[in-house]
């Protein structure tokens, strides 16, 4: 299973508490995770990456294992510690100003 922690206003949006468990094909992408995300919270597609494009929504970044996985391309590989379970895939809204 696959642990997903979104940021409160996506959790408020597809009425989950904590963490969001997934069951995910291999591989374990960060595309396959939002597939699989989106597939079962429905309410979520959209405000994670653009329907269009598939591409990250400006303002929101990935991290696991201590790692920004923002800019990665969405078919690599996920971390092992993430496809394993032990750590969480964080879905995580940027702040921008100053």
């Amino acid at each position: 299973m696959i642990r997903v922690v979104l940021p409160a206003h996506l959790r408020a949006l597809a009425r989950v508490d904590g963490e969001v468990s997934l069951d995910v094909r291999e591989p374990v992408t960060l595309a396959s995770v939002l597939d699989v995300l989106e597939d079962r919270y429905p309410m979520l597609c959209g405000t994670i990456r653009d329907r269009g494009t598939g591409r990250r929504r400006a303002f929101v970044r990935f991290f696991a294992c201590a790692e920004d996985l923002s800019h990665k391309p969405q078919d690599a590989p996920l971390p092992d510690p993430v496809v394993e379970g032990s750590e969480p895939l964080m879905v995580v809204g940027a702040m921008a100003g100053g």
